[in-house]
C-alpha cells in the first residue's frame, strides 16, 4: 500500500466537531473522512479532481 502525505483544509476546522475530508496528491488524488482515516479512501485522476472542484466554484 501506498502511503501518502494527507491535507487537511485550513477552513475545516479544527477538534472533534470538525467535518471534512483530507486529500493526498500522488499519481493520482486520494480523499479520506478525515474522522475516519482507516476507512480507507478514493482515488480519483487529477483531472477528474479539478474538474470537480471547478464545478464546486461556479
Amino acid at each position: 500500500m501506498m502511503a501518502f502525505e494527507w491535507i487537511k483544509s485550513s477552513y475545516s476546522g479544527t477538534g472533534e466537531t470538525s467535518t471534512c475530508v483530507e486529500v493526498a496528491f500522488a499519481p493520482q488524488l486520494a480523499v479520506r473522512d478525515s474522522k475516519a482515516p482507516d476507512a480507507g479512501h478514493l482515488t480519483f485522476p487529477a483531472p477528474a479532481w479539478a474538474a470537480l472542484v471547478a464545478s464546486l466554484r461556479d
